[in-house]
C-alpha cells in the first residue's frame, strides 16, 4: 500500500497538516505532472483534475499512519477521491503517492483561476484555519459520517 501523501493545497503547510493528520511527518517538495490546480469557487482551497501538459507543485509527506489517512479522508470530504499518482522530486527521483482529486460530479465547483500557495499564505491561511468545515469533521467519529 502507498503510504506517502502528495499535498498541493492547504495541507502543504506543515502546521495545517499536523493539525489535520494528528502527527508530524517528514516531507519533501515534489511535482505532479499532467494535473492542474484550480481554485474552488468561493473557497480558500484548491482542487486538482487531470490536465495534459500542466504541473502541480506540492509537498510529499512520508509514511503516513492509517489513523492519519482516516483523518485526511474525513477532512477532505465527499468532494475529493483519494488516488495513487506518481510524483517527481527535485533530484529526479520518482515515487508513488496518494492525493485527493476532485470527483467528476464536483468539477463545476472549480473556477478557471489557478490557486496560488503564496497567495494562500499571504491572505487566506488564517481564515482557512478558522472557517474550513473539514476541521469540524475531524471532531466527529468515523461512524457519524
Amino acid at each position: 500500500m502507498v503510504t506517502d501523501f502528495f499535498a498541493y493545497g492547504s495541507l502543504m503547510f506543515a502546521d495545517i497538516m499536523a493539525a489535520v493528520s494528528g502527527d508530524c511527518y517528514k516531507s519533501e517538495s515534489a511535482v505532479l505532472a499532467n494535473y492542474r490546480r484550480f481554485a474552488i469557487r468561493d473557497e480558500l482551497y484548491p482542487g486538482i483534475r487531470p490536465q495534459k501538459g500542466d504541473l502541480v507543485t506540492g509537498t510529499v509527506y512520508f509514511d503516513l499512519r492509517e489513523a492519519a489517512w482516516e483523518r485526511l479522508d474525513r477532512f477532505e470530504g465527499r468532494m475529493y477521491r483519494r488516488e495513487t499518482i506518481e510524483v517527481v522530486f527535485a533530484d529526479g527521483r520518482e515515487a508513488k503517492a496518494q492525493t485527493y482529486v476532485v470527483r467528476s460530479e464536483f468539477t463545476s465547483r472549480l473556477s478557471r483561476k489557478k490557486w496560488s500557495p503564496k497567495e494562500f499564505l499571504r491572505s487566506g491561511k488564517s481564515r482557512f484555519r478558522e472557517e474550513y468545515p473539514g476541521f469540524e469533521m475531524l471532531q466527529r467519529k468515523k461512524s457519524d459520517g
